[in-house]
């Protein structure tokens, strides 16, 4: 697999990130600021971090200037009354620029009126892992001063949005501790599991850095940390694996949407299911199956759902003795455009002859989330199911 399209699976958030930024120049002080670029590094530049922060804005998103004075930041097109949000890139082993931080300031300057501020430590990230490790207190007292800068000019604690990636998770933590938990946001996308997963509480991201704090779990079995660290985690399809994505590389990020949510929760855990190619976004619908008769066995039926140029499909078991059975479905289609479903009772391994086991039910769906049962759409008629055959029926949708 070329390098370019590792690049193109590192993030999800319903985003691949791949595109780089700007170009090198030096900033005058009789002049509007130049636009700067990030850094690269080698393996032996791992102990100096070299952080610069790189402003963008609604007026030129993809140049970005070089801020580090208060002086720098006011003629640099810096809103004060807006929201600001800092991007904090994690590991970098062979101390190249993110290839995704173009796109994702792009992105984040379309769904937001907001300064956005690149924060390049890619000398300081570069290297061996546990170099880059060290380096976080040291980073998070470099932002915390800048931060400070930002604050003098008029910025609000609670209109800061910090977004880390990885090791920048954590990184993101150690500001939100610096400042007592009073800063607005955080957002962890895949924070780094070697090293914090059983850290302390004020060495890695917890609640308590922010007045919000919202992970974002997509490699949990490699290179992300497992455990809850935010108000809200999100575990994408799981946490684990990523579809159409190598197995051991991150992903990431979602919007909170305007979501309020008081008082905080401790801890949520939110699960979700994403395609492989953009947008990623997919309807999740809950689907049932209702026997007529209860059996003394557990029934096993795989639902498959039936679009045009789409197939899904979700496994429903019911546990003996019990009626109904539930699963989630998740469909790249609307629910309108879907036409068909099909299903197949699982059949017992039997060694000497074929499972003729028969049965009926009721098939029902319904959109999540379920608010009343009026959204449940159900099968006309009841279905019979022979083991290991496949029945078809129409299904038809409404779209809302």
């Amino acid at each position: 697999m070329d390098s370019d399209l590792w690049e193109r699976c590192f993030w999800l958030w319903g985003l691949l990130l791949w595109l780089s930024v700007g170009s090198g120049g030096d900033t005058s002080p009789t002049q509007q600021p130049k636009c700067t670029d990030f850094q690269n590094a080698n393996l032996l530049q791992g102990t100096n971090l070299k952080v610069q922060f790189l402003l963008f804005t609604h007026s030129d998103p993809s140049c970005g200037k070089l801020v580090e004075e208060s002086s720098d930041i006011q003629r640099s097109g810096f809103n004060a009354t807006l929201g600001t949000k800092l991007i904090i890139h994690g590991f970098r082993a062979l101390g190249t620029k993110p290839a995704w931080i173009g796109k994702f300031v792009r992105a984040l300057l379309r769904s937001a009126d907001a300064n956005v501020i690149a924060v390049d430590w890619v000398y300081g990230a570069s290297g061996v892992y546990y170099s880059a490790v060290e380096n976080v207190v040291k980073l998070g007292i470099e932002i915390s001063r800048f931060l400070s800068k930002l604050l003098a000019l008029g910025v609000s604690e609670s209109a800061v949005h910090i977004i880390g990636v990885s090791l920048g998770a954590h990184v993101g933590g150690m500001v939100g501790h610096f400042y007592k938990g009073q800063l607005g946001w955080i957002t962890g996308l895949d924070p780094a599991g070697p090293e914090y997963t059983r850290a302390s509480l004020e060495e890695r991201l917890d609640p308590g850095d922010a007045l919000f704090v919202e992970a974002i779990h997509t490699d949990t079995d490699n290179l992300g940390i497992r455990i809850p660290v935010g108000h809200v985690d999100y575990y994408v399809n799981g946490g684990q694996d990523q579809p159409g994505c190598p197995s051991f590389l991150h992903a990431g990020l979602v919007e909170q949407g305007g979501v309020k949510i008081e008082p905080l929760p401790k801890e949520v855990r939110v699960y979700l299911l994403t395609t492989s190619r953009a947008p990623y976004c997919v309807h999740h619908r809950l689907v049932e199956f209702h026997l007529q008769e209860p059996r003394n066995k557990d029934t096993r039926i795989v639902v498959t759902f039936l679009s045009s140029n789409v197939t899904s499909s979700v496994k429903i078991t019911i546990p003996k003795q019990q009626l109904q059975g539930k699963g989630v479905l998740a469909h790249p289609d609307p629910q309108c455009q879907i036409h068909q479903v099909n299903l197949k009772l699982q059949a017992s391994h039997r060694v000497w002859r074929k499972d003729r086991t028969t049965i009926a039910g009721k098939l029902c769906t319904a959109p999540l989330p379920v608010h009343d049962n009026k959204k449940m759409v159900c099968l006309p008629e009841p279905v019979n199911l022979q083991a290991d055959v496949t029945v078809s029926r129409d299904l038809k949708i409404t779209c809302v």
